[in-house]
């Protein structure tokens, strides 16, 4: 396969020369051949938006960095999805757009030298939303293996309405407080494989996506496999929605260790959006110091009209195609240790409910000197601190071999729910009432 240096085109590897052209000619050179490698060798190379072509792989050697301009004047505009909805936005630093068969790969790194991002971004000063690092967009097959991403502007990798996905022993390194830098956002894609991962970032470590109720073409993202990965700090470990208007299907997440992350596993969205989440499957996942575990929120507020009265409001609505639904999760073989907040928490709508779940062999332990803080995002909740399991309009919850050590209170808080069963269930060592179970307004309810 023939090789294009991107030295051989111009590119000054002194961290300073902008090599946008250079870049932008071995990959036209590349395109025009049929396909290759574009190599980028040793040193340091600043550029601007790279803009990759079908049966392309774009190769990093050891010691070699791409540094992203900061400066927006370098980015042109263009039209993609920003937060599930089509608009104008800068360019991604790195771009693949009706394309197939491209490549990302090497043991060098990817710098998106955010930190000027960041700043316009607190400072309400940016006039399109900011770049992503890596967006492939309506492409196909997929490959980013091997190298490290850091410092992105925004998410670092958003593959959107792409199919066949594998990233691969990948290093994403963002600052713990930089805002809104997701690691890895699947949206809209299909068949998507991420492996061997060690993800550190400022937001959402793994977020699956399918669009808002604002976007036009709902497009599910599906078939999604994720394992071996360590998430770090991060909002959440894996996250599904809250824009999942497209539907989130057949999703495994297993042998993973998340650390210091705000969240475990969480599911999120609200009125309006409508979309199933169905048949995810949790297994082998070993958790410390998180806020909660397990969230399955349906009244999350954040983002446009969060703060409207159907969204916060716990009376029941006609269910509609703007009714959201999680159904059908499945966690096993987890221990989380020094949890803050709550073991879980799951708070269905008043007119549909979380329904047909199972916790296998769980246990959770809660933190000595907890932080208080909110385990879920919705209307009137309190920080909470060494709290049990917690499930409101929820329907065919099985707990089987769950054990919650050090608890203030109940083990686990039941209420406006259906076809409960706890079978070997333990509170372990409460910290001052042994209660397993309360429950309020339940109707069958199995403690075995």
């Amino acid at each position: 396969m023939a090789i294009y240096n991107i030295t051989d085109f111009g590119a000054k590897n002194d961290g300073k020369t902008l090599c946008s052209d250079a870049i932008a000619k071995a990959v036209a050179e590349c395109e025009k051949n049929g396909g290759g490698t574009v190599f980028v060798p040793a040193g340091t190379y600043k550029t601007g938006p790279v803009f990759l072509k079908s049966n392309t792989e774009l190769n990093l050697e050891s010691g070699a960095t791409l540094l992203f301009s900061d400066d927006p004047d370098d980015f042109p505009v263009v039209t993609s999805r920003w937060e599930g909805v089509k608009r104008e936005c800068y360019a991604s630093c790195i771009n693949a757009d009706n394309a197939e068969n491209i490549s990302i790969t090497g043991r060098g790194t990817i710098d998106g030298n955010g930190a000027n991002w960041w700043k316009i971004f607190r400072a309400k000063e940016n006039k399109y939303p900011r770049p992503k690092l890596i967006a492939p967009y309506e492409s196909n097959n997929i490959l980013i293996d091997g190298v490290t991403l850091k410092n992105s502007p925004s998410w670092t990798i958003n593959t959107i309405l792409c199919d066949n996905i594998t990233v691969n022993n990948v290093t994403i390194k963002n600052p713990y407080d930089s805002p809104n830098t997701d690691g890895i956002d699947p949206e809209s894609c299909s068949n998507i494989h991420i492996s061997n991962c060690h993800i550190d970032v400022g937001d959402d470590c793994i977020a699956i996506k399918a669009g808002t109720e604002d976007t036009k073409d709902r497009v599910p993202c599906r078939n999604i496999t994720i394992t071996n990965c360590t998430m770090v700090h991060g909002h959440g470990g894996v996250v599904l929605g809250s824009e999942m208007s497209g539907d989130i299907t057949n999703v495994t997440i297993s042998n993973c260790i998340f650390e210091g992350t705000d969240r475990g596993i969480r599911l999120k969205s609200r009125r309006g959006r409508g979309g199933v989440v169905e048949d995810i499957r949790v297994n082998n996942i070993v958790m410390n110091n998180v806020f909660c575990p397990f969230i399955a929120n349906l009244y999350y507020f954040c983002g446009p009209k969060g703060d409207e009265k159907y969204v916060w409001d716990k009376a029941p609505y006609p269910v509609t195609e703007e009714t959201p639904a999680f159904r059908r999760l499945n966690f096993a073989n987890i221990t989380a240790k020094n949890v803050n907040a709550a073991a879980g928490y799951f708070y269905g709508l008043a007119e549909m409910f979380v329904e047909d779940c199972s916790f296998d062999n769980i246990y959770i332990s809660m933190k000595d000197d907890a932080v208080p803080a909110e385990p879920a995002m919705l209307a009137g909740i309190e920080k909470m601190k060494q709290k049990g399991f917690f499930a409101s309009n929820t329907r065919g919850i099985v707990f089987n071999n769950v054990k919650v050590a050090g608890v203030d209170g109940p083990a686990f808080e039941v209420e406006n729910s259906e076809d409960i069963t706890f079978s070997n269930c333990k509170n372990i060592a409460p910290r001052n009432e042994d209660t397993l179970v309360k429950q309020m307004n339940v109707k069958n309810c199995v403690i075995k």
